[in-house]
């Protein structure tokens, strides 16, 4: 399970949370230049527009930011250190997109301590709030994992409540 995926996705993704951010909130401006630099493949430009909804703890950019920007191995921005703590904030507080590759960043102890057991716990409450997870996700983890352990991960799963700060 690798932490950036791919980037196929990208130009969709980033026009859906463009559209979104356009209905949110005028204070959003940033959020739409950002997604627009990024589609334009201006890294630099989208960080910059981006950082002051990051620093005000915007889910939806730290999700953009912590997956695209210092998620993404093919950019000079590159660090797991910054983009996975602004995915774990992000996904803490419910957002379903940020727990996908916070789940791969444990898995592979990018940023945070590689843990099949709260990769599995992440999977499995993005999959509860209905997002597109593979059975293979699972399996693959179960693979790394003793019985008790799949099965604490899974009680952690359904105990979990996001935060609401």
């Amino acid at each position: 399970m690798r932490f950036v995926h791919s980037c196929r996705a990208l130009p969709a993704l980033l026009a859906l949370s463009a559209t979104v951010a356009l209905y949110a909130s005028p204070a959003l401006a940033g959020f739409e230049e950002g997604i627009k630099a990024l589609q334009a493949g201006d890294v630099a430009t989208a960080e910059k527009e981006l950082q002051l909804l990051v620093k005000e703890r915007d889910p939806r950019a730290q999700f953009i930011a912590g997956l695209y920007i210092y998620g993404n191995p093919d950019t000079k921005f590159y660090d797991v250190n910054k983009a996975t703590p602004m995915l774990l904030d992000a996904a803490e507080r419910g957002y379903v997109p940020a727990m996908l590759p916070l789940a791969g960043a444990y898995a592979e102890g990018k940023g945070v301590p590689k843990s099949a057991a709260e990769a599995y716990k992440w999977i499995a409450i993005a999959e509860r709030w209905n997002a597109p997870v593979s059975p293979q996700s699972f399996e693959q983890l179960a693979r790394e994992m003793k019985p008790e352990e799949i099965e604490k991960a899974k009680a952690d799963a359904l105990a979990y409540t996001f935060k609401t700060k």
